[in-house]
């Protein structure tokens, strides 16, 4: 994997300028889970992503504009509860445009309103998505608006989201692993990341990728986040949704493996793998300057 990485990622012209490097739009957070946009949103960062825009409930967009120095934050209306509103749809909708990909989920909430919203864009957005987290809850029971967004749709679901949303049972082994991960993307046209040990990336046309990076350490609160984050922004930089995603699990499992021996798998957070994402993209020489 890391000499595919090595060969479609080139080293950056010296005439580059930041909208060569896509516009990504994360919608994320609510109250009480603003951390979750903050790790979506150094994740696209750390991964190469030219701009990144921050959309957030406006309940929450204070303490989100304070500590991102680096992201653009965006408020958008919010329901009481500090959540975004179904109401913002259109102003996303407007905003969202001229975005290259939208990812959405980390901490948004399972709120009634919030989750029609999502149901709402993945029907109407063209440009690729990712959804993670209460992205993916808002599916359950509403599988069939994926078919609205054809091979558009990254999902990255752990093994307890994958089985809420399509049922059946789901052992540890790899080889069942691929197989429920195969037929659910080809069923649904979707592209599908199955996190957890030796994380399986399905496309729509059968291609299966198992990876190899990655430990136990990274079974932590906020590790997801970044993930959404790091894909979306390989997307930003027009790598194809099934490079994104391949790409993407090898460099963020690879981040949280140099993490681990620096600091050991027990002590390990997710801004930790925020912290080793320029190491494990240097060690693939993504980053050289020619």
């Amino acid at each position: 994997m890391k000499k595919n990485i090595r060969r479609k990622l080139k080293a950056r012209p010296k005439t580059s300028h930041k909208g060569d490097f896509g516009r990504v739009f994360i919608l994320a957070g609510s109250k009480g889970l603003a951390g979750a946009a903050h790790l979506a949103a150094m994740g696209a960062l750390r991964s190469g992503a030219g701009l990144v825009t921050l959309g957030v409930p406006e309940k929450v967009y204070t303490v989100l504009a304070r500590r991102e120095a680096e992201v653009m934050v965006k408020p958008f209306t919010s329901t009481p509860q500090g959540t975004l509103a179904l109401q913002s749809f259109r102003a996303i909708d407007r905003f969202s445009g001229n975005q290259d990909v939208i990812a959405f989920g980390p901490g948004l909430s399972t709120q009634s309103s919030t989750q029609k919203l999502i149901l709402k864009m993945i029907a109407a957005f063209k440009q690729p998505l990712v959804i993670d987290a209460d992205g993916l809850n808002a599916l359950k029971g509403h599988l069939d608006v994926l078919k609205k967004a054809g091979r558009r749709a990254i999902l990255t679901p752990h093994p307890g989201e994958f089985k809420r949303l399509f049922g059946g049972r789901l052992s540890d082994k790899t080889l069942e692993r691929k197989k429920r991960a195969n037929q659910v993307a080809k069923k649904y046209g979707i592209y599908l990341v199955l996190k957890g040990h030796q994380t399986v990336v399905a496309a729509p046309d059968g291609q299966v990728y198992v990876n190899s990076t990655g430990n136990p350490g990274m079974a932590t609160g906020g590790s997801g986040d970044v993930l959404t984050g790091v894909i979306a922004a390989l997307i930003g930089q027009k790598f194809s949704l099934w490079d994104a995603a391949c790409f993407g699990v090898y460099l963020h499992g690879l981040a949280g493996d140099l993490a681990a021996r620096k600091i050991g798998q027990v002590s390990l957070v997710a801004g930790d793998i925020l912290d080793y994402l320029p190491e494990a993209i240097r060690s693939c020489n993504l980053s050289k300057i020619e």
